[in-house]
């Protein structure tokens, strides 16, 4: 199943996507809900599945929104991945880095965005992002993926110079619309396992990153027992798992964004994502 947000004159909406369609999911539920997010906190995403009716829009004349638009929190992973570790010269964590953005970082697929006027160093990350389906504290790693409502393709940019001025992070993950993210939450059944998960990032058409979860450092059961120990975890809350190796700091000569580029990042379950940046 492959749930969207998407725009309507009634507000920001949960849709079903079926082939080249959005169903909304409220009105064939006969519910009063609107959003994803309120769908994973009432428990009724499994009864989306069984969704046959309602009026369809077609997809090429919906706007869609990001996944999950309005999140608690939206939690970043970083050196996730062995190969990433390893072309940054930095050896594995033992235990998970992460960092937050905020919701003003979140984009639609398809969106355009504004590099920020205080950096001149931005960079791109491909990531598989998991997205919480119900309240989790101090959850065992055996019991990890129970917690999960499905999966999305996220590009965290990245303003490196920002980045790394501090001993934080955070300064230069935070920029408007620095997590584009898309273009559906797949739910584990059709995203295929977790560490199985194929993605790759092209710049103007050239692949600078491709990758499988199974060189993850920290697994999704891992991540989300872990987590869940430090706080509690809310349904819609968004986590991304991190960035394989190839990005564009790591590079000779180093590759930041410029106005005009066009990023894809796509994978055989979770889709496609493009952005384009000015």
């Amino acid at each position: 199943m492959r749930v969207v947000s998407y725009r309507s004159d009634r507000g920001v909406r949960a849709g079903l996507l079926l082939d080249d369609s959005v169903v909304d999911i409220w009105d064939a539920l006969a519910g009063d809900g609107s959003s994803v997010r309120e769908l994973l906190a009432s428990g009724r995403l499994a009864e989306a599945a069984e969704i046959s009716g309602g009026e369809p829009l077609a997809l090429e004349r919906v706007e869609l929104a990001p996944p999950v638009p309005n999140p608690d929190k939206i939690v970043c992973i970083g050196l996730n991945y062995r190969a990433h570790a390893a072309e940054a010269g930095i050896d594995p964590p033992e235990s998970p880095t992460f960092f937050a953005k905020f919701r003003n970082a979140l984009v639609a697929p398809g969106a355009t965005v504004a590099l920020p006027a205080a950096s001149a160093k931005v960079d791109f990350e491909a990531e598989v992002a998991f997205v919480v389906g119900r309240p989790a504290k101090d959850v065992a790693e055996s019991d990890g993926l129970d917690q999960i409502a499905g999966y999305m393709l996220l590009n965290d940019l990245s303003a490196r110079d920002l980045q790394f001025a501090t001993p934080q992070w955070m300064p230069g993950k935070v920029f408007d619309g620095s997590a584009p993210c898309g273009p559906a939450l797949v739910t584990p059944d059709e995203a295929g396992p977790e560490d199985r998960i194929c993605f790759s990032l092209t710049l103007n058409g050239e692949q600078m990153q491709a990758a499988s979860t199974d060189d993850l450092i920290f697994s999704v059961p891992a991540l989300v027992a872990h987590l869940s120990r430090l706080m509690t975890l809310e349904p819609g809350d968004i986590v991304s798992t991190g960035t394989p190796a190839g990005v564009g700091s790591t590079r000779e000569p180093r590759v930041w964004l410029k106005p005009g580029d066009e990023i894809a990042i796509s994978s055989p379950t979770l889709g496609r994502l493009q952005t384009t940046i000015r």
